[in-house]
């Protein structure tokens, strides 16, 4: 293709966007519409994703160690735990400590055992992968110096599968909404060209070829899908800049929740948005014009 040719088509797209005016604004805002939903959608989805990861990595396993055992016996314990190949971490808690946790967590009424502490000394140990909790303090379990290990087993299952299945909804639920998006801008755009069909139908019968027509049309597509971008990249980015200084420094008391930090997270995001909105204009006006080149 010539430059000066490819120099011909970028102007006709431009002059076209002026020229249909009122039908440039209403499939600019039909891709502004759908696109702010896909990012809020798709902003919520990925915290949501980084929240689960959050709590997943909280997951530990507490080892509770005999009441006989002596320093060395600990010590070794210690280094056997940390020779399993799930075990990310091994932290010792004196049962001192234990009943400072409890008495912080539960009130003062459990300061009454403090001078009879009936607690043991425990490892508090971190699998590598949440999903290898189990197998590791099974493992555990089987160890000399070890009185009992809990990791309050069925509610951390339970939450591993609603956490799974939540994933799996959420992937559904982008790929359902990206679908809709495609399809009310292509709709959007294919109404634009229709109002052109005249237009399209000369260019043809004066001997252009179909890509000759198709370019300008699919280079317009590309602005409608830029322009109808920009203000849901703005919205985004403002929206969640707020929301993270409102919801971030509260999520995080007394937790190691936090939401995803805005760069490089916007930046992402807001280049996504634009690169779905760019595709699905040019797809959306590539499926549309095939009709009209059937003269």
């Amino acid at each position: 293709m010539k430059f000066r040719t490819v120099g011909r088509h970028f102007k006709e797209s431009f002059k076209s966007l002026y020229r249909n005016g009122w039908m440039t604004f209403a499939a600019a805002s039909a891709v502004t519409v759908t696109l702010i939903l896909v990012s809020v959608f798709f902003a919520i989805m990925m915290n949501m994703n980084k929240l689960a990861d959050d709590v997943e990595n909280d997951v530990e396993i507490n080892v509770h160690i005999q009441l006989t055992a002596t320093k060395d016996q600990q010590d070794e314990l210690k280094a056997n735990i940390g020779e399993l190949s799930g075990v990310d971490s091994v932290t010792f808690s004196s049962k001192d400590e234990q009943m400072e946790k409890l008495v912080s967590t539960y009130g003062k009424d459990f300061e009454l055992f403090q001078q009879d502490n009936p607690l043991y000394d425990v490892f508090i140990v971190q699998a590598k992968e949440p999903s290898e909790t189990a197998k590791v303090a099974s493992e555990i379990q089987e160890m000399k110096y070890v009185a009992k290990v809990n990791y309050g087993e069925k509610t951390v299952e339970k939450l591993f599968n609603v956490l799974k299945w939540g994933r799996y909804a959420g992937i559904i639920l982008s790929a359902g909404l990206l679908l809709t998006a495609m399809f009310l801008i292509s709709n959007t755009i294919k109404i634009a060209i229709y109002s052109r069909r005249t237009e399209i139908e000369i260019m043809k019968l004066v001997g252009a070829t179909n890509w000759f027509i198709r370019w300008p049309f699919v280079l317009e597509g590309a602005w409608l899908g830029l322009l109808g971008s920009i203000v849901p990249v703005i919205l985004t980015f403002v929206g969640y800049i707020n929301t993270y200084n409102l919801i971030n420094p509260r999520l995080g008391e007394g937790t190691n929740l936090s939401l995803l930090s805005p760069s490089p997270f916007m930046y992402e995001i807001s280049g996504l948005i634009i690169a779905i909105g760019v595709l699905i204009g040019i797809w959306g006006s590539a499926i549309s014009i095939r009709r009209f080149l059937k003269v």
